[in-house]
């Protein structure tokens, strides 16, 4: 599913995308109730920082699948450097492989994601919010910065001390 030709710069009528292969991107996708209506037209990585609006990810069910989606084809399809999945949204820092589209990449997860969530929550209608941001990394010291801001979501959101200390990261992962 995760296969098509990349598209370089694009647009669906909302948010710019820039998906090549072998382009490492910063990709956030949150979920429907993310937001709430006084968000709108704000500052809206202030409002998905703070947790506000619904909160489904918090569910340790819920995340679990989410996480599992993410993971699934690191290596085969992309290759993931970073994630982090916030009660509302969640940051992914990853590089498609050759012939996998970023964009179909990311379709898939959140495909894939709120089937499995509706079949276990009984719940109906849309999990994710309609787009997605992403950003390419410029280079060496952009990635790192990214990577050490994608792990930190939870410390500056106040549900961990350090990053590690947070379940659905992949801080926890990482040696020392």
């Amino acid at each position: 599913m995760s296969r098509s030709s990349p598209k370089g710069w694009h647009s669906r009528g909302y948010l710019p995308h820039f998906d090549s292969p072998e382009r490492i991107q910063h990709v956030v996708f949150r979920t429907a109730g993310s937001l709430p209506k006084s968000a709108l037209g704000a500052d809206i990585d202030a409002h998905l920082d703070r947790c506000e609006g619904e909160r489904p990810l918090a569910d340790p069910i819920v995340a679990q699948i989410v996480e599992d989606t993410i993971r699934h084809f690191d290596h085969a399809r992309f290759r993931l450097f970073a994630w982090v999945i916030m009660p509302n949204h969640a940051h992914v820092v990853v590089e498609p492989l050759a012939n996998f589209s970023l964009g179909a990449t990311v379709r898939s997860w959140k495909a894939f994601s709120a089937t499995k969530i509706n079949e276990r929550t009984g719940a109906r209608g849309s999990f994710w919010a309609r787009d997605y941001f992403d950003r390419y990394m410029r280079d060496e010291s952009d990635l790192q910065q990214t990577i050490a801001y994608v792990e930190s979501n939870p410390v500056r959101a106040g549900l961990a001390v350090e990053p590690r200390d947070w379940r659905w990261s992949s801080a926890r992962l990482r040696d020392d």
